[in-house]
């Protein structure tokens, strides 16, 4: 997982000759001069980078500083990469999870330190410790002893139905993308995966560590805490959030599907030698498959600052506290890089994490996505990235690129910031 324009300016000038002549001797604003900079600065890195095309934002607690799209959606027509341009955003997309459960427990449907097995029709027990209960607060922090192994990086990924498929690479060796005939409910996957003797089980499907004493980043342990959501709320996942984050902040062109949103404004996705990807979807949707455009993430991500500063709308003061409080301690994790200023896994909070460098977000990673979202605490200002082409394979020359974007940005929020916003956020009700 955008911009503005100067409408008005032309709507006022052929209001009347005078008028005209008028608007058209006064300078541009300085706000505007700042952003057509930065535009310029961004364009620059694209048109000599390798990156097929990507989108940016920048925000503070009162909106949205500026949004923009750079690029190409698709190499092939040349259609351009703009603020409005979808594609899913990997696991950025877990944040909402944290959200969610906070949503759930303010309504009384849950409470993080809760078992799971309160809520699931199935046994998920590590065998290594079949005496010690998982909780859900376990599962939001990585702690569960739920690991992901080949049986699901080679199977929870699908084909989307009904594509043409002509000069389309479906082989991608890090993820497997299987055909739509092996798409499986996400309980029946998940079931498969966390029984013992189940259809996708392995020894090593658990850690042998007990719950809670280790973390290890787990997409299925995400995924099964959004299946206890469904459980506790009796709603689909995709439809609490709809409810409970997306409505309500007016992101109108994001979905966890393809049926949910306007395909013809979804960018292709790349890998790392240009060779167009297949569109694809996960059994395990919630751990990464939110499709959404960077206009509708800089709402998102304004109001998370939102949140942090005790103002936010979508949860109250309390859970929001709890949602950023951090988790673990030393003790929990057998490494962790204090140096990388945009690492979340160094001190994880509820499904979004804590760098030891005073930022506070999620990444994500799939084929043929890249996406950053993180804000400084002590400033109160958020940067989110995504590109539709993969890296690697090119000396981190595309990388590079990235970093460069992304510091890019950070070189200017000192002067957005001291005017208005771009736009305010005006939540739909």
């Amino acid at each position: 997982m955008r911009k503005i324009a100067l409408i008005v300016i032309i709507g006022i000038a052929f209001s009347s000759c005078n008028q005209s002549k008028k608007n058209n001797d006064n300078p541009k604003s300085e706000s505007q001069t700042v952003r057509d900079s930065l535009t310029a600065e961004l364009d620059s890195i694209q048109k000599s980078g390798l990156i097929n095309g990507f989108a940016v934002a920048m925000v503070n607690q009162n909106g949205v500083l500026y949004e923009k799209g750079f690029g190409y959606s698709n190499r092939e027509t040349k259609e351009e990469y703009t603020e409005n341009t979808i594609q899913h955003i990997a696991s950025v997309s877990k944040t909402l999870i944290g959200i969610s459960l906070m949503k759930a427990q303010e309504i009384g449907k849950l409470k993080l330190d809760d078992p799971i097995h309160n809520y699931l029709p199935f046994e998920v027990i590590n065998p290594n410790y079949p005496n010690e209960r998982i909780t859900i607060r376990q599962l939001a922090t990585h702690t569960s002893g739920i690991n992901d192994t080949e049986q699901y990086m080679q199977k929870a990924w699908v084909l989307t139905k009904n594509q043409d498929l002509t000069d389309v690479s479906t082989d991608y060796p890090a993820q497997r993308l299987n055909s739509s005939e092996f798409n499986i409910p996400m309980e029946e996957y998940l079931k498969g995966y966390l029984e013992i003797n189940g259809t996708f089980y392995q020894g090593d499907n658990y850690l042998n560590f007990k719950p809670g004493e280790r973390y290890n980043y787990s997409n299925i342990g995400a995924t099964l805490c959004a299946l206890v959501i469904e459980k506790a709320t009796g709603k689909t996942f995709d439809s609490f959030t709809k409810e409970h984050i997306l409505k309500p902040l007016g992101m109108n062109s994001t979905g966890w599907s393809l049926k949910d949103v306007n395909i013809k404004k979804h960018s292709r996705l790349y890998r790392n030698d240009n060779t167009l990807l297949p569109f694809y979807t996960a059994i395990t949707y919630p751990d990464g498959m939110l499709i959404s455009s960077s206009s509708d993430m800089a709402k998102y991500l304004a109001e998370l600052i939102k949140g942090y500063c005790g103002e936010g709308t979508l949860l109250s003061k309390n859970s929001y506290k709890e949602l950023f409080t951090e988790q673990l301690e030393e003790k929990n994790f057998e490494s962790r890089n204090a140096d990388h200023p945009y690492d979340g896994d160094y001190s994880p909070a509820i499904f979004i994490g804590h760098s030891a460098l005073g930022y506070v977000g999620h990444s994500g990673g799939d084929a043929g996505v890249g996406t950053w979202m993180y804000f400084d605490k002590e400033k109160k200002t958020g940067r989110y990235i995504v590109i539709n082409t993969d890296m690697g394979n090119d000396e981190r020359s595309k990388e590079l690129e990235y970093y460069a974007i992304w510091d890019k940005m950070n070189e200017y929020f000192d002067r957005l910031s001291v005017e208005q916003p771009a736009h305010n956020n005006s939540y739909a009700q």
